[in-house]
Formats: C-alpha cells, structure tokens, sequence
C-alpha cells in the first residue's frame, strides 16, 4: 500500500478508515476536513512556542523543544490511535505534509500500524476543495420563494422522495434572514463552510439534477462560494407561492417558544431598513406577546425584498408554481411532475 494519499483521493479513503488531523487544536477550529479526528501533536500554546524558537533561534533548538513536549506524549498517542483504528489502518495530515505528520507516521508505524499520509497536507487539501467549487459544474434547480414559504421543508421533501438536495442554510446554520441565528447552533467559519459544502456536492451524481434554495451571497455571516454561486444566479428558478396565511403559520411555527429577546434583537437589525414606525410597532406586538402582528411586518418588509431579488434575478428561466396550500410533500411531489415535464 502506498503511504501517500492525494487530495482527490481523500474523501473516499476517509469512509474506510480514521483520518487523524495533528495540527493544533486553532488550526482545526479554523477548518479541517470534515469527519476527521482532532489529534494534535502540540496544543496552541505548544506550537506557538516552537514556532516561536524556530525563527528567533534556529532550526535545531526548534526540534529539541518539540521533540521534549512530544516525548511524554508518544505512548498515549499510540493507544489512542489503536482504539481509533481496530482494523489498523489510518491515515494522517498536518498543514503541509511535513514534520508533524510524517512524525506521527512514522510513530504509529513502528507500533504497527499502516499509516497513510496526505500528500501536500491540509494546505493541498483546500486548494483541491476551492478548484472544484470554482470549476466543477453541476445540474443546479433553484427553488424560490417569499419569507414563510417553507423552501427548506420543500427542500428535505424532496430528499425524501429520492431526489439530489443541497440544503445551504443546514450546512450554514443559519435560516439566512435578520431572524436566521434563532434556534441554530454557532455558524461555522467560511473556511469549515466551503469544507463542508464540497464533501456534500462530493458524491452526487452530475448527471442528475440537484435542489438548492434561493439564497443570498451570504447566509449570516458565511458566503457560499463565488464559483457556486454563480452557478445558482443562472441556473433555472422555480417561484413557490403559497397562500399568505400559510406563510404567516410558518413563521409562527418556527419561531413563536423562541426567546422573546431574540426575536427582539433580529427585529433591531432591520432598524434602518424597517423604518422606526414599523420597528416600534413590531416590538410593541412582541411586548404583548401578539406574534402574528410582529410576523405581518416582517412579512411586509422581505416581500419587498424578495420581489426585487426576482425583477434583477439573472436566470434565463424563471418558471411560477401557485398552490392553495403550504403542504411541502405536496409542492415537492409538483415541482419532480413539473420539472420531469419539462424534460420530455
């Protein structure tokens, strides 16, 4: 078996066996390739240290300090690494593919291991992630629609019928509104955000379409890849509407048992764009606990939004589905009928 693993090759290697990332616990927070296992040779204060030595001293000294702050360390690494790896196989990465992987290679093989390691590192492994966001086409279907419409709910319909599905705002937690933090764990960084989108486009067959929500550039404080994302500007649009009161029912039902703070903080955001009159009247209904009123305003202000984002949309098709309901089984089984009649 050869002890190198390229970039290309990582994922599918990866669904067989550990993958054991010893960089320092900062550098896996920033971004890492997703379901590996944070295994650092140095904690941050450790590496700062040597890092540290290495420039203002030498090379050599470096070594020695990382080789005395390793030592007591090798033996639990070795076990750790067994119970990680029954079958005795892993593979293992640092920044570049340098000292520390190969270190830990090189350990863990002379405990018996077989030990592969990523070839170019972490650093090898992003440049690989950002080319096939930026390059690789795929079948895109965008699915529109006003605040309330329940896209994401469309969204997992469809998954659940069989078809391809990319949910942008899972991926991002983060529903993508002034609103969109309530309820969602912390976001992750763009770089763990783009690691996480590519593992997910990674096994979905091209020559099949593929659902994403309409999105904006951003979604909370992560922005989807430009090469994708013009990819979602252009690819064709299906518009959902649904009746206005099953709009409103959604947003009750996914945010009425919030932390009223909460809602009072996204309404605060859209200070300037709401306009003090509007603002005041929304937390006045908050204050009261009449969440529907809250909801209508809000309501009002992103259906203005949202229909100068479909005036200036840059697809060549923009297909409108109208439905007396807000079922999203329903408007998924429709969208699969109309999308399948569009293709004979």
């Amino acid at each position: 078996m050869p002890h190198l693993l390229t970039a290309s090759d990582l994922l599918a290697v990866c669904a067989t066996q550990p993958l054991l990332d010893v960089r320092s616990p900062g550098e896996y927070a920033q971004g890492h390739v997703p379901g590996a296992i944070p295994f650092p040779l140095f904690t941050d204060a450790e590496r700062a240290m040597v890092g540290t030595i290495y420039k203002q001293k030498s090379r050599e000294l470096a070594l020695e300090k990382g080789l005395e702050l390793v030592g007591p360390k090798l033996a639990d690494f070795v076990r750790r690494a067994r119970s990680l790896a029954p079958q005795g196989r892993v593979a293992v990465h640092c920044w570049r593919g340098g000292q520390r992987s190969g270190s830990m290679a090189w350990l863990l093989r002379q405990a018996g291991l077989e030990v592969r390691t990523l070839e170019g590192g972490y650093k090898a492994y992003r440049t690989w992630v950002l080319a096939q966001l930026a390059e690789r086409q795929y079948p895109l279907l965008v699915i529109g629609g006003r605040t309330g419409t329940g896209k994401t709910k469309i969204l997992h319909a469809l998954r659940e019928m069989g078809e391809q599905v990319i949910d942008l705002e899972g991926l991002a937690r983060h529903k993508g509104s002034a609103f969109g933090f309530i309820g969602e764990q912390p976001q992750p960084t763009v770089e763990q955000f783009e690691n996480d989108l590519y593992t997910a486009l990674h096994p979905l067959d091209t020559t099949r379409r593929i659902w994403v929500e309409n999105e904006s550039h951003s979604i909370g404080r992560i922005y989807i890849p430009d090469g994708f994302w013009q990819q979602m500007k252009t690819a064709p649009l299906w518009n959902v509407q649904i009746p206005h009161t099953a709009r409103l029912q959604n947003l009750l039902t996914d945010y009425v048992g919030t932390d009223k703070s909460e809602l009072q903080t996204a309404f605060g955001k859209l200070d300037r764009k709401l306009g003090g009159q509007h603002l005041k009247a929304a937390l006045e209904a908050l204050e009261r606990d009449d969440f529907a009123a809250a909801a209508e305003i809000a309501l009002r202000y992103y259906d203005k939004t949202y229909q100068h984002g479909i005036e200036t949309s840059q697809t060549t098709v923009l297909r409108q589905l109208e439905f007396e309901h807000g079922d999203p089984l329903a408007i998924a089984r429709e969208l699969i009928e109309m999308e399948n009649a569009t293709q004979e």
